[in-house]
């Protein structure tokens, strides 16, 4: 009875992950709202109006990808899933939110059709023989598999984040050093985020050109900026020049201690990260002598006990 039952049900998962590909790659007809919220989306991103060879030039697999992503993320738009958190480190890692969402459903259908493989080998193998297993194990790696982009994602964004703090730091001493050398605070801004181009400098003069021309105050910007990568201290940053902007005297004193605390910050998670490490290693040297003690003491017990 299992051996027939168990082909049926490994076939019907396989199946039922081809019907959700297929199903997902299938043109749909478009409401009203998704098709708006489409092209706002693509506007936001500046690929509104693009040309018909460059979406050409995608190839086969980076079109079908974007296919997939596209659909996906209308569906989240529909259902009200706004992800911000998520959405903020694909921000800082300069990601496409479509992209990201195409990997998660093509691996989660990768996932599907892993589950039945492996159990097919272990069934091979003699070492089980329940037909509720392959339908178990291909949820369990769909899902298992759909989150790991996720994970990966909030790592890497952490460590851009620690990065981007660095140099909000060094940038703040930069523009009060400006200041203190008679520049206004458009020019101390714009000044000190050109002096090197890395990422995150490149992020903020983005940022404060793009105020110039929208119109809106550089320090609004910063604030816009923090709110899109997630990072409270350009948020925090922004809501304390809008208060001081006027008086150069005050903003100079204001970002120089606010320069000062995330030094202080920054070395203190140093030390805390430093202690961890020097923890670890201590255990790691703990479980090696033991496991030496282990190997000297159980040749002697294993003689006292036979006798």
């Amino acid at each position: 009875m299992s051996d027939v039952t168990m082909p049926v049900v490994v076939g019907a998962v396989i199946g039922l992950g081809i019907y959700v590909l297929v199903r997902a790659l299938m043109p749909t007809k478009r409401s009203a709202v998704s098709q708006v919220a489409r092209i706002d989306a693509m506007r936001a991103r500046g690929t509104a109006y693009e040309s018909p060879r460059a979406a050409a030039d995608k190839g086969r697999l980076g079109s079908l990808r974007a296919d997939v992503g596209q659909r996906v993320a209308e569906f989240y738009l529909q259902q009200g899933w706004e992800q911000r958190s998520l959405r903020a480190d694909l921000a800082v890692l300069d990601r496409s939110w479509e992209k990201f969402l195409a990997t998660k459903v093509l691996l989660a259908t990768a996932g599907l059709f892993f589950g039945p493989f492996l159990f097919a080998i272990v069934w091979t193998l003699a070492l089980a023989d329940s037909p509720i297993i392959p339908v178990w194990l291909a949820l369990l790696f769909a899902a298992l598999f759909f989150f790991l982009p996720d994970l990966e994602v909030r790592r890497d964004a952490a460590d851009k984040r620690r990065d981007l703090r660095r140099v909000i730091g060094a940038y703040l001493d930069l523009v009060s050093m400006s200041l203190a050398g008679g520049r206004g605070l458009p020019e101390a801004l714009m000044a000190a985020a050109d002096v090197s181009d890395g990422w995150a400098n490149q992020r903020i003069r983005n940022a404060l050109a793009d105020a110039r021309i929208t119109g809106i105050s550089q320090w609004q910007a910063l604030g816009q900026l923090g709110e899109e990568l997630g990072v409270e201290e350009l948020k925090d940053l922004s809501a304390s020049l809008a208060l001081v902007a006027d008086d150069g005297a005050k903003v100079r004193e204001s970002l120089a201690s606010r320069a000062e605390t995330m030094r202080h910050r920054e070395m203190a998670e140093i030390e805390g990260s430093a202690g961890e490490k020097s923890q670890s290693m201590l255990v790691a040297q703990l479980l090696l002598c033991a496991g030496f003690l282990v190997f000297l003491i159980y040749p002697a017990a294993m003689r006292v006990f036979q006798v």
